[in-house]
């Protein structure tokens, strides 16, 4: 360990910054959250300094060159100048007098390093690469951004506030700490985050004053929207409700390079749904999800898209509901969003589209029943799910309606994906073309002018037919 990890408590603290340039700022920026009384020197003083100390009294800027005389009782020195003697001037003198000093960017000089910091106060999180790779540290920092809710601090304070009615109530110790680790980790946790944090204060103080074994019997769902394909396009909060889950329940659309993020131990039950093969009918999943939960366990629901478009995210909650369990639902990017945007299709536009639908495509008795007066209005985009077997039937009704012809159409297939495919034509070619084309779902069907937008805007997945 090159460097021994230590927080220190600047508030009301005398700190000195040498520079006022744009890198000078951030770290005065990062002393003044840490409450610190702040007296910055330089020849020149920058615009966003500037702003920094107008907007802060504990602030106080000396426009000239730095002179060893300026440290004085100072609990923390940082040089941001472009200068190297005067980089070197004040190391040499921070360290006769025993201050600790960083100098920007020059690790040979420093006495300690200004690490990537996670806040989520009072809960700090700090990670550093010791100078090596600064670059590197804010990669992992961003990492562990994505991990850590932006409530946590809030969390932590309210353990803070009941943590001597625990001590008193919880014993021993060895108990304590488990009852800690349900409490953080578990229903109540999850109720905080997701902002019922009333009622999560309220469950906290009956479980201090009753057995902690009722916190193992108290499971939640999460409705999650797993996206159209692309695992960066996860939120935080599905990844890490993924991550903690005991049991995933998810569908077809749910990619496997999704279903690699999911906890490694959480038990895995497919319920994909496919035309004509179901592995699980409808009802059937509803009362899996409340029989799960019921057992005490964790579980996330998995939806491609998102779950309340097309996703008959509806129906699961409303058994939910009727039995009294608690759930989340954590939107996801839908597929209209999300492989509009890779296909470099626009789905409004001032000069195509000033509305969008999104409607089903799915064949009921071989008869697709949309509003086709409406739909074959002009200035808006169409976006078709579940269309790929009624696609010659849509085509037709929109004509038949009123639609051109030669308006143009997208098929997308595995939208976000690396295997992403974009077919264009028009309402009265696109069927004959999808026969010459191994076309096959998922797909989505994008209709409007906005469509002759994806030769000029397209950036994503260059192998197309």
């Amino acid at each position: 360990m090159e460097y021994f990890p230590l927080f220190i408590d600047l508030k009301n603290k005398n700190c000195l910054v040498v520079g006022a340039g744009d890198i000078a700022s951030r770290k005065i920026e990062l002393l003044a959250k840490a409450g610190a009384n702040i007296t910055v020197i330089a020849p020149e003083i920058s615009n966003s300094v500037s702003q920094l100390a107008a907007n802060n009294p504990n602030i106080d800027i000396l426009q000239r060159k730095f002179s060893p005389d300026d440290i004085v009782q100072q609990r923390l020195i940082i040089s941001a100048t472009n200068q190297a003697d005067i980089n070197i001037l004040v190391a040499a003198t921070a360290d006769k007098g025993n201050i600790p000093v960083n100098v920007v960017d020059n690790p040979a000089l420093c006495s300690f390093i200004v690490p990537a910091i996670i806040d989520r106060s009072p809960v700090i999180a700090a990670v550093s690469s010791g100078g090596a790779s600064p670059v590197l540290a804010r990669i992992l920092r961003a990492k562990l951004e994505s991990l850590i809710p932006p409530t946590f601090g809030r969390m932590a304070k309210l353990a803070e506030k009941y943590r001597a009615l625990v001590k008193e109530n919880v014993n021993p110790p060895a108990q304590r700490r488990i009852f800690w680790e349900k409490i953080l980790q578990g229903s109540i946790a999850e109720l905080f985050y997701s902002g019922k944090e009333v009622e999560a204060e309220a469950r906290l103080k009956d479980a201090i004053f009753n057995t902690s074994e009722q916190l193992d019997n108290t499971g939640e769902v999460y409705l999650v929207g797993a996206g159209p394909g692309d695992a960066d396009l996860l939120t935080f909060r599905a990844l890490r409700l993924m991550q903690q889950a005991d049991v995933v329940v998810y569908d077809r659309l749910v990619s496997d390079e999704i279903m690699e993020l999911v906890r490694r131990d959480a038990e895995k039950i497919y319920v994909g749904k496919q035309r004509d093969n179901h592995s699980l009918a409808q009802e059937s999943i509803n009362e899996l999800l409340a029989r799960l939960a019921k057992e005490g366990k964790r579980v996330v629901r998995l939806k491609g898209g998102d779950p309340f478009i097309f996703g008959r995210g509806g129906e699961e909650l409303e058994t939910l509901v009727e039995q009294n369990i608690n759930f989340q639902v954590v939107p996801g990017i839908t597929a209209a969003s999300g492989c509009a945007t890779y296909a470099g299709i626009p789905l409004t536009h001032r000069d195509h589209a000033q509305s969008c639908t999104f409607v089903t495509g799915h064949l009921k008795n071989n008869i697709v029943n949309l509003n086709w007066q409406q739909l074959a209005a002009p200035g808006q985009t169409i976006v078709i799910y579940m269309g790929l077997l009624g696609l010659e039937i849509i085509c037709q009704s929109l004509i038949q309606h009123g639609a051109a012809a030669n308006l143009p159409i997208a098929l997308i297939q595995q939208g976000t994906t690396h295997n992403q495919r974009v077919i264009t034509g028009t309402l009265d070619t696109m069927s004959a073309k999808l026969k010459r084309h191994n076309v096959h779902a998922p797909t989505l069907f994008i209709i409007g002018t906005v469509v002759s937008l994806h030769d000029t805007l397209k950036w994503f997945q260059p192998d197309e037919p």
